[in-house]
């Protein structure tokens, strides 16, 4: 039971706001999912496939900040010939 002038109880994990004011240059697969609005399961598919732009640094695969903002602008991917 809570009492009535406590506040609710926060969750620890950024909000999608909060993750995209983030200065750090890469996020990881959780937190770009949740920026996305999309299941944690769904990005680490999107990365394995290669859809979502990601770095394996050690054990932890991380996205870099300036590739998933590119690749949602539509400039990620191979380059196309002139």
């Amino acid at each position: 039971m809570r009492d009535e002038g406590s506040e609710p109880r926060r969750s620890t994990k950024p909000t999608a706001r909060e993750v995209a004011q983030d200065s750090r240059l890469t996020w990881t697969v959780p937190e770009v999912a949740r920026l996305l609005g999309i299941s944690k399961d769904s990005a680490y598919e999107a990365a394995h496939r290669g859809e979502l732009p990601v770095r394996l640094i050690g054990r932890r695969l991380l996205v870099p900040r300036v590739a998933l903002l590119r690749l949602l602008n539509g400039a990620y991917g191979p380059e196309q010939p002139e």
